[in-house]
């Protein structure tokens, strides 16, 4: 996004080429796989915001090939990485600059049967994560899902030492960022029109939560 990681965030180190890797994207790609094949249509249009190194969308390619994927992405080194991760990929279009934060960007993207995004929100304010989430919504289609994934605070609450470290650790370097609380981005999803369909408890202490847009 806009706003400069933290140093605590998730690094990606040079792969092969082109290809960044990030050892976070390893470690919880085949939950989200599974994720997304549970509670995501199996066909249409999928915009994945932040898309980061590529190695979740091409993963996620892969596995739900009826889904025409568009990545974006910030920084135009990790860009590269995705289309080097994709360039095989016929369901994965060039990966296109997107700050998701950026007010209005959903009515450029309208149409979308799925739009996900991964471990963004404890790195940005809780200002934009409400833009955000008001324009993702504004990007899906009647009946569309917006999936977010990622650290929560639990009504309130902080539930493990290590999630209280990564917090204060994010806060101390930049007041604005940390994690917000899952009930307060259930609201931002309804007062953006959608209705929360699903939450679901992910390891390693994450939660997805799933909304929907209504049908006309």
């Amino acid at each position: 996004m806009s706003r400069t990681p933290p140093s605590v965030a998730s690094i990606a180190t040079q792969g092969d080429g082109a290809r960044m890797v990030a050892p976070a994207a390893e470690r919880n790609m085949a939950a989200l796989c599974d994720l997304l094949a549970q509670v995501a249509r199996h066909q249409g249009r999928a915009l994945e915001l932040a898309s980061g190194t590529g190695q979740h969308v091409s993963a996620f390619a892969a596995r739900l090939p009826g889904l025409q994927w568009q990545p974006t992405e910030v920084d135009a080194q990790r860009r590269a990485s995705i289309d080097a991760y994709c360039e095989a990929l016929d369901t994965v279009a060039p990966a296109q600059e997107l700050n998701a934060t950026r007010p209005g960007w959903g009515a450029d993207w309208a149409g979308q049967d799925l739009v996900v995004l991964i471990n963004l929100l404890h790195l940005i304010s809780e200002g934009e994560a409400a833009t955000l989430i008001s324009e993702a919504a504004a990007a899906l289609a009647p009946g569309g899902r917006l999936v977010i994934y990622g650290p929560f605070m639990r009504a309130g609450e902080l539930t493990s030492e290590g999630d209280e470290r990564f917090h204060a650790a994010l806060t101390a370097q930049d007041p604005e960022i940390g994690y917000k609380d899952d009930f307060d981005i259930i609201d931002r999803m309804q007062e953006a029109g959608l209705e929360l369909a699903e939450v679901v408890e992910m390891p390693a202490n994450n939660l997805a939560l799933i909304a929907e847009k209504p049908r006309i």
